[in-house]
């Protein structure tokens, strides 16, 4: 096992519950990402995760109980894979930061909670790697919405002294951090992402596709604008921050809403939820106080599963125009890997005892460190490394 700097591995699996991500960090003064890989969801297990999503089903603890250890599996699978692919060994690895499959997220009941899947037990006996989970309980316990986790680790990878800068993730749900050239961090869910689009291609094409390659039917289609009119009122849009959101808002309902609205081609029905989303995070900005200055000294960049859809981001750059939108790619940072290499940098601040959740972002009394350890077959030396990471 290497001692300092640590190499950590991130691994996410979103919303849409369409794979896994993993991404193996060395995490230094600056990031840098040694190998990043993308493996499919089983399709049983993203056929179990989406019947799970939906409350009512006959047997949820029992299918929960399933799923969790399958769930950690398969991650398990992926970080071994990857680790492979990297040319590296286990032994290299110090620790795996891992989100978890949201099955529900209730910030806002009489008793808040959120609950992610995957068992991090399952995935250090079979790895024997320390792992970090459950990232969002103890902010939770705080009082926050215990969401949006990333801008604690987008602050760390595109902050600049010289201009503000809007990180926007597109995955199944769509979330911005606000990074201010004062150092400030704020941030929340936006509300829709992929999930509306993939939903609506796997419902059109008898789920024969998950999702519309580079929006090329999106941007076949026309806007319905009566529609766009009624997707855009939904009061989730406009509430004050701090927020936090899944498929709970933007998930079945909201597709069906789409399906059933009349005289509608199926390419008008994906260019009016894509643009849908496009308004969204472009309205977005005007629920951050600081953000006083002219569009054109903002800078945007654009992370996620949706950077790769090219009609959304033709949208956005004619929404948000004069600013200059981008992916990050373009600044040195994967897109699809922003998101995994977040929770490894999570993972590394749970180790060191160090905030990792930003209350400026959740809403909590207090910044927190959340994350719960599951030691691995590495604690000892683990234990005996950790004090010469730098801060």
């Amino acid at each position: 096992m290497t001692s300092s700097p640590p190499i950590v591995i991130g691994i996410m699996s979103g919303t849409s519950a369409d794979g896994i991500d993993v991404a193996i960090v060395r995490c230094d003064e600056q990031v840098e990402l040694l190998h990043f890989s993308e493996s499919p969801m089983p399709q049983t297990l993203r056929e179990m995760v989406l019947r799970l999503a939906n409350p009512g089903s006959d047997n949820e603890i029992d299918i929960m109980g399933e799923l969790d250890r399958e769930l950690g599996h398969a991650y398990a699978a992926a970080t071994l894979t990857a680790i492979q692919q990297a040319g590296l060994q286990p032994s290299d690895i110090s620790a795996i930061g891992c989100h978890g499959q949201t099955i529900r997220h209730r910030p806002k009941d009489n008793t808040p909670f959120s609950l992610q899947i995957g068992c991090a037990s399952t995935l250090t006996e079979i790895t024997g790697i320390t792992s970090v989970s459950d990232f969002r309980s103890r902010d939770i316990a705080a009082g926050g919405e215990g969401a949006p986790l990333v801008p604690f680790a987008h602050s760390q990878l595109f902050a600049s002294d010289l201009h503000n800068t809007a990180i926007v993730n597109i995955g199944g749900i769509a979330n911005i951090t606000w990074l201010s050239s004062d150092g400030k961090v704020t941030g929340f869910d936006i509300g829709p992402g992929n999930m509306l689009m993939d939903g609506l291609i796997s419902a059109i094409t008898d789920e024969q596709e998950s999702f519309d390659y580079n929006g090329r039917l999106a941007a076949s289609g026309q806007v319905c604008e009566a529609l766009l009119t009624t997707l855009i009122a939904h009061p989730f849009l406009t509430r004050t921050p701090p927020k936090s959101t899944g498929r709970e808002m933007f998930g079945e309902t909201i597709i069906q809403q789409i399906i059933d609205w009349p005289e509608l081609s199926d390419a008008d029905r994906l260019a009016t939820a894509c643009s849908f989303t496009a308004d969204a995070i472009a309205d977005s900005i005007s629920l951050i106080p600081q953000a006083s200055e002219s569009k054109q000294e903002l800078a945007w960049l654009i992370c996620g599963g949706g950077a790769r859809n090219q009609h959304l981001m033709t949208l956005l750059r004619e929404k948000l125009a004069p600013a200059t939108v981008e992916s990050t790619d373009e600044v040195g940072i994967s897109a699809q890997a922003v998101e995994a290499i977040s929770f490894a940098l999570l993972a590394r601040a749970t180790l060191m005892g160090a905030p990792n959740t930003l209350s400026a972002v959740t809403g909590a009394n207090h910044d927190v460190c959340g994350g719960q350890i599951t030691p691995g077959n590495n604690w000892s030396k683990l234990l005996n490394n950790i004090h010469t990471w730098s801060r």
